[in-house]
């Protein structure tokens, strides 16, 4: 038997496929960290401006997260996913040759246009190829697939912007979506029916292909939902953090506060993508394994705030240690992507793209409003120097912007309790809506 004819094997060849795909997402919405020096030069900005340099990708991102998972259950994977990756690289060949900071900020915002459907559409993707008890692991290695290309935004960006310049690495990258674009569209196939197999156990046949009364229905039972806004607002927190220290701050604070090149800061926050890499799949498949899901995101949430409360406290610990601390960070972090799975599980099968982008939604819409936060408490504690023309922050400024991210941290920590007294329960005697 071939690969392409087994259904168990082949699936994860189009996994594959389209995780290589949101793997570019997470490397575009994260590469401004390492970039940030030779991008305040490019475009000449402020931290503040920076922050809405990087975050622009974001606001279009979050907005587009609903409209994304309608998208998905009524078009289909295959033929949302290849667009967006077209249009993402479009806008990656497009920053890559701005000069002003408009420019760069509408190109930005373009690349998080079409990565915006990325990730809904790799979790339709599972939903429809994938048992229901396999779609905590699946939505864990699926955001590993993002830490991966977190990883290949530090060290291995820093080394190749700096032997050939940022410009032609990311038009690098944006040939690279191109490519990908392509195979997406030849080979996956939005459910198993239409590559010639059947629906795995408990699995709806043809619920791919969903009307537009069912979606608009849908989409008022998700947005009444309370559950679906705590674990919205959880991710708001828990995203605006990350998003705002991996993407963007990580690297500068470490070049600033320890005197370090950018190659060998960028090791270090190297070590939160890498947490963000195993967490997730170790989370999800604990979590299947024992049926939990309230109990881990309250747990991880705990852990993330205690990681981050250390760093605002110590403001520079040993290298090592901060290096540990952004890595249990992200790690620990893994077990709150499983507000994914409650909140699928709380509704049928043609909503599984909308619940999925709404919470998805709500997530990313801390991660486009951190960075300028961030940022503005950075420029009030500016030191006046700059080196090669980028802004030298102090310690105080950056012990105040860890402070904002352990806030954060806490005020996601009473989102997942709340959460877990309202919907905490074994996974599998959870409630799911009905199909209309």
């Amino acid at each position: 038997m071939t690969v392409r004819s087994d259904p168990r094997r082949w699936r994860w060849v189009l996994w594959t496929v389209l995780a290589g795909g949101f793997l570019l997402v997470n490397f575009h919405r994260v590469s401004s960290s390492v970039l940030a020096d030779q991008l305040t030069r490019a475009f000449d900005t402020s931290a503040a401006e920076l922050g809405l340099l990087h975050a622009s990708f974001f606001y279009i991102y979050a907005a587009l997260q609903l409209p994304a998972g309608v998208l998905v259950d009524r078009a289909g994977v295959r033929r949302v996913a290849a667009l967006g990756l077209v249009v993402m690289s479009a806008g990656v060949f497009a920053f890559a040759t701005r000069g002003t900071l408009v420019g760069g900020f509408l190109a930005r915002a373009s690349i998080g246009l079409g990565g915006s459907v990325l990730y809904i559409a790799t979790l339709r993707f599972c939903a429809n190829w994938f048992r229901p008890d396999e779609f905590a692991t699946m939505t864990g290695w699926t955001i590993a697939a993002a830490g991966l290309g977190g990883v290949l935004a530090t060290t291995p960006l820093a080394l190749v912007a700096g032997a050939l310049g940022w410009r032609t690495a990311l038009l690098i990258a944006g040939a690279a979506g191109l490519c990908i674009a392509v195979v997406v569209y030849a080979l996956v196939r939005d459910h198993p029916g239409r590559a010639g197999f059947d629906a795995p156990d408990g699995v709806t046949p043809g619920t791919e292909s969903v009307s537009a009364a069912t979606v608009l229905a849908n989409t008022k039972r998700v947005l009444r939902e309370r559950e679906t806004w705590l674990l919205g607002g959880m991710l708001f927190f828990l995203f605006g953090v990350n998003f705002t220290v991996l993407g963007l701050w990580g690297v500068p604070y470490v070049v600033h506060v320890y005197d370090v090149s950018v190659a060998r800061a960028s090791t270090y926050v190297l070590l939160g993508n890498v947490g963000l890499l195993l967490g997730p799949p170790v989370f999800g498949a604990l979590s299947d394994r024992l049926g939990r899901r309230t109990e881990v995101i309250l747990a991880s949430s705990v852990g993330f705030t205690l990681a981050y409360g250390a760093i605002f406290l110590a403001v520079a610990p040993p290298l090592p240690v901060l290096g540990a601390l952004l890595f249990l960070g992200t790690f620990v972090n893994g077990g709150t992507a499983l507000a994914y799975t409650v909140a699928k599980e709380r509704h049928g099968a043609t909503a599984s793209g909308t619940v999925t982008g709404t919470v998805n939604s709500l997530g990313y819409f801390g991660a486009a409003t951190f960075p300028a936060l961030m940022g503005v408490a950075l420029d009030a504690y500016w030191t006046g120097e700059t080196i090669n023309g980028a802004r030298v922050y102090s310690v105080t400024g950056y012990r105040v912007a860890f402070g904002l991210a352990a806030l954060a941290g806490v005020l996601a920590v009473g989102c997942a309790a709340w959460i877990h007294l309202r919907v905490g329960r074994p996974a599998r005697g959870g409630v799911a809506a009905a199909d209309d």
